[in-house]
């Protein structure tokens, strides 16, 4: 299964590589064909699921104490076998932990900035809300209803790392529809990913143009296209760690979740050092401050 995903996912950025190398225009077009036909899926899976729970009934998820819990060895991490306790503290640090794969509709805005319209900040913040209540909505509401209508046999054995295929399955009608609406799933999913491989290779692009422009880099690297004019010497160097990344990792998908949780949090902290610093050297006004803003003599 990793190794089907792999050339997959070898095949699709190859293809990307490609377009990028002759020059496609940045455009969130495709990205919002892709949510619309995305936003058909849920809206699908959350009405059938509905009726399917009105029709069969349902037994809710056991209550969230601490007998009921059980934790893998992947989740557990650092934890498994230390002693520590894994409730409490630790547990509500592991949940952090885990949700910060969500935080990469927020990263994605930083990629698209130059494409949103004024006013920048205010459209920003209403994207950001959008992301929040779309993941906090379907993720919760999917997984509410995996529970709700997937034995939990199944649930924890052959549908643990794709409930919502579990959930196709699993709803009131013939099978013929239920395995249609498997596939639309896959497919779904699918776009999104692909779409995703698309505008890491481009925001890894412009931030290293951004690089080599401030003359980290070299200039070699900044040498357009022969036939093209694109910068396609930092395009084929994004598109080899691309590779080394997929052919290293094999397609397993926690190696692939703990790295990517592993660089946004790096990220986000050479992010906000790099604020701090600024903001103390820069004395000026700021645009816009986050409140609470306490003041003690001119600090």
């Amino acid at each position: 299964m990793n190794s089907t995903a792999a050339v997959f996912a070898a095949a699709v950025t190859t293809y990307y590589w490609w377009q990028n190398i002759k020059g496609i225009e940045e455009s969130s077009d495709k990205a919002l064909r892709v949510m619309q036909i995305t936003t058909v899926m849920v809206v699908v899976l959350f009405a059938w699921g509905g009726y399917s729970v009105i029709m069969r009934g349902s037994h809710l998820p056991p209550a969230p104490i601490p007998s009921n819990l059980k934790f893998s060895d992947d989740a557990l991490g650092f934890l498994k076998n230390s002693g520590l306790p894994i409730f409490g503290l630790f547990g509500i640090l592991m949940a952090f932990g885990h949700s910060i794969l969500a935080m990469s509709g927020e990263e994605s805005l930083a990629q698209v900035n130059r494409e949103i319209e004024h006013p920048k900040l205010k459209n920003l913040k209403r994207a950001a809300i959008v992301i929040a209540i779309y993941s906090l909505t379907f993720t919760g509401g999917a997984t509410l209803l995996a529970s709700m209508l997937i034995p939990t046999w199944e649930r924890t054995n052959i549908y643990q790392n794709n409930l919502i295929a579990g959930l196709a399955m699993y709803m009131v009608g013939p099978m013929f529809w239920r395995i249609a609406f498997r596939i639309f799933v896959v497919v779904v999913g699918f776009l999104i990913l692909s779409g995703a491989i698309n505008t890491s290779m481009i925001g890894s692009t412009g931030v290293l143009m951004r690089v080599a422009e401030d003359g980290v880099l070299t200039d070699w690297f900044r040498k357009p296209h022969a036939k093209f004019g694109t910068s396609s010497r930092i395009v084929n160097l994004v598109f080899g760690l691309q590779m080394f990344t997929i052919i290293v990792t094999r397609g397993n998908v926690i190696t692939l979740g703990e790295a990517y949780a592993f660089g946004v949090i790096w990220s986000f902290t050479f992010n906000s050092l790099a604020m701090l610093v600024l903001r103390w050297k820069y004395h000026g006004e700021r645009g816009w401050k986050v409140p609470p803003n306490i003041r003690i003599g001119n600090t």
